[in-house]
């Protein structure tokens, strides 16, 4: 995505466009938004995140009329929702230059397998970096083509050049075991030592998203570990919108800055509700924290029955273990959703049934966790079961498929049971593939 402003048509061969992405700059002329994109699609709405300096301050959907929005339109939605006066001084801009001065060398993972075209543009977007001191690391988990090692080899022979004109390393390493938290843990005995900061291959890093972390752990020197905002990086299809209405990577987490810490248990439970404090996609972590927890479970990951939530897992286990984590929503990564009915019921009962396998595998692990997640379980009901005015349902509009709600709370309930199952089947994976690295 362009840090200024800029409207964004995606491809397709609809007749129709559910909403438009803008990336609008306060500092900028705000751009008008045809009611038709040149193809003549009609446009329906326009999702807008709003910067001020670089520095997202909020996220609008407005819809659009069939004769347009102007600028005009744009600049006085943005007024009401996000006053002037909560808006940042140039000094933030001040304070990043005074970090990349003297940057923290980090080192960005990406896990992938068998997805060339995301790991393409992630790649790209990465080695764009306004960042003076990083390296690449692509993990690339079970694979049965070479199409990674190829995507990987372009990009270091393309190579990169840091902020300071340096030449960006990307590295390559294959993880024969399948399942994302091998990979994960396949990357932190390559990176003993090092910040690592992850991001996924169906994501584009914004150019100030490692400033951005580095920012955090300078300003937050008590924090384990940074998250940042992962926002949408087009909404071409109805699936990907609903995905969005049902809370999307946000989860009502927005753009102010928090942290996440023992002092704040009586605000936020690092239990519930789950992920207040960020998501894998977008997450960095100081040297030895995620290894001190013993690393990612591998029974949770994409590519177990489990299917997610290793990354859920690894953040509420630094937040119980009485660590603390910076959100810093101006690490800003954009994602590509899922763009089909089918392909996103998928992800939402994968998502059900990771929350609350990550669950099983915390008390397994801490039992003493079991009061406490039993009385917040009242308030976990209410929101996952009650009427609409619950956490996810409240934002949902009334095209919304009640189907997927249903999909979401099938994976809930099969979670507990998926965890075992895939506890039992790493113990299997572990003895065939026992001497492997």
């Amino acid at each position: 995505m362009n840090p200024r402003t800029s409207v964004h048509f995606p491809a397709g061969t609809t007749d129709r466009i559910p909403a438009t992405v803008i990336d609008l700059e306060v500092t900028d002329r705000f751009p008008d938004v045809p009611g038709t994109d040149p193809a003549g699609r009609r446009v329906e709405r326009a999702w807008l995140l709003v910067r001020q300096f670089t520095q997202p301050i909020g996220a609008l959907l407005l819809d659009v009329p069939p004769h347009g929005l102007t600028g005009a339109d744009l600049a006085a939605a943005a007024d009401r929702e996000i006053p002037p006066a909560d808006r940042p001084e140039p000094g933030y801009l001040t304070r990043r230059a005074e970090v990349l001065d003297d940057a923290p060398h980090i080192t960005v993972v990406v896990c992938t397998r068998e997805r060339p075209a995301g790991l393409a543009r992630t790649l790209d977007s990465v080695l764009a970096q306004q960042y003076p001191r990083f390296r690449v690391l692509v993990v690339d988990n079970a694979p049965v083509s070479d199409a990674t090692v190829r995507v990987v080899a372009r990009a270091a022979d393309g190579g990169g050049a840091t902020a300071d004109g340096g030449a960006v390393p990307v590295d390559y390493i294959r993880e024969p075991r399948p399942g994302l938290s091998h990979a994960r843990n396949r990357a932190l005995r390559a990176t003993v030592g090092e910040i690592v900061a992850w991001i996924d291959d169906d994501e584009v890093a914004d150019p100030h998203w490692l400033a951005e972390i580095a920012r955090a752990l300078a300003d937050h020197p008590q924090a384990d570990a940074v998250t940042g905002a992962i926002v949408p990086a087009e909404l071409a299809t109805d699936a990907q919108l609903w995905f969005e209405q049902y809370g999307g990577h946000s989860k009502g987490r927005g753009f102010t800055p928090d942290v996440f810490s023992p002092a704040t248990a009586h605000r936020q439970s690092p239990l519930y509700p789950l992920p207040p404090f960020g998501a894998g996609g977008n997450m960095a972590f100081r040297p030895g924290v995620l290894e001190r927890i013993g690393g990612f479970d591998t029974a949770l990951g994409a590519g177990t029955p489990a299917m997610g939530s290793e990354d859920t897992l690894a953040l509420m286990q630094v937040l119980v273990g009485d660590g603390t984590v910076a959100y810093q929503p101006s690490a800003l990564v954009w994602h590509h959703h899922r763009s089909d009915l089918a392909g996103l019921r998928n992800q939402l009962v994968g998502y059900g049934t990771g929350l609350t396998a990550a669950y099983t595998s915390l008390l397994l692990r801490e039992p003493r966790l079991l009061g406490p997640l039993l009385r917040l379980a009242p308030t976990a009901l209410r929101d996952t079961f009650g009427g609409g005015d619950g956490q996810r349902l409240a934002g949902l509009r009334d095209d919304f498929p009640r189907e997927l709600v249903g999909a979401n709370r099938r994976g809930l309930l099969a979670g507990p049971v998926a965890y075992l199952r895939s506890r039992m089947a790493d113990r299997r994976l572990r003895r065939r593939m026992r001497g492997w690295p």
